[in-house]
């Protein structure tokens, strides 16, 4: 009875934590095309925005539904699969340390989420503009990538998995030590909440631009439909080469990206600390 009770509250927490995704969600979606133009490109701001001006209207939310339904269920399983695997192994497995144990459990969650692989795969097919022209929908570049079989949908599903373990442990990692860090919030309710936002948001930040690269390369991946599969190695040459040989210009949008990583992870870590007191004190 209580290990069913227990389920039942993480499920709980699971559904709160969803909607208020939809308050991040809000900074996420004047962004992420923006950000998915200079991944592909490699253009400044300026001109991914005169691009996407360019494009019009009906073409700058494009996709727009893969990108909300995958954010939402990604950081559920996050938060929900980091602390059940972290419950499984200190239960299975007490001889191991609480840094190895935090890592592992890190890593297994990021593996988990990486499941959402074609959300991520539709949402950038949708957003490069030579495909503006074949695909209405998400359900239409759905169901044409069902011709090519299941491993097309999860193209670039080791660039993701390259990106979501260390963000992970990264993240579960320092958010602790950064909000020990941070002045002391007293007794007032609100000053939590806060220096959650704060941790958070400079965690969400760092990390986005540490992991960029990874995105970049992740997104070349999977703007190609059909044919063979592309390395992460040949990949990065590729883009290394198309940029001029210059390093820095695989970070092109990385501003745009922290500042959307700024806000939304300031709300999600707090709203996860929040709704975790209320649903397991």
């Amino acid at each position: 009875m209580a290990y069913r009770h227990h389920w039942a509250l993480f499920y709980q927490l699971k559904s709160q934590l969803s909607q208020c995704q939809i308050c991040q969600a809000v900074p996420r979606l004047h962004h992420w095309p923006l950000t998915v133009t200079m991944m592909l490109h490699g253009i400044s701001t300026a001109n991914a925005m005169t691009q996407l001006k360019r494009e019009g209207l009906k073409n700058l939310y494009r996709g727009i539904l893969p990108p909300l339904c995958q954010k939402t269920i990604s950081t559920s399983i996050m938060f929900g699969m980091f602390d059940q695997y972290g419950k499984l192994l200190r239960y299975y497995h007490p001889q191991l340390s609480d840094g190895t144990t935090m890592a592992l459990a890190a890593t297994l969650a990021g593996c988990t989420e990486a499941i959402l692989c074609p959300f991520e795969r539709i949402q950038t097919v949708l957003q490069d503009k030579k495909f503006h022209g074949k695909y209405k929908n998400s359900l239409h570049i759905a169901q044409d990538l069902w011709k090519f079989g299941v491993r097309e949908y999860y193209r670039g599903m080791v660039s993701i998995l390259l990106r979501n373990g260390p963000s992970n442990i990264l993240f579960f990692g320092l958010r602790t030590d950064i909000k020990e860090r941070l002045p002391d919030p007293g007794q007032a309710w609100w000053g939590h909440i806060i220096t959650d936002f704060v941790s958070g948001a400079f965690l969400g930040a760092f990390i986005s631009t540490v992991m960029y690269p990874i995105n970049v390369i992740k997104a070349h991946q999977q703007c190609q439909v059909g044919g063979p599969f592309q390395t992460m190695r040949g990949t990065f040459w590729h883009i290394y080469h198309a940029r001029g040989s210059r390093f820095s210009r695989l970070f092109s949008g990385a501003h745009v990206n922290y500042t959307r990583a700024l806000v939304s992870w300031g709300i999600i870590n707090a709203s996860y600390e929040m709704l975790h007191k209320l649903f397991y004190s």
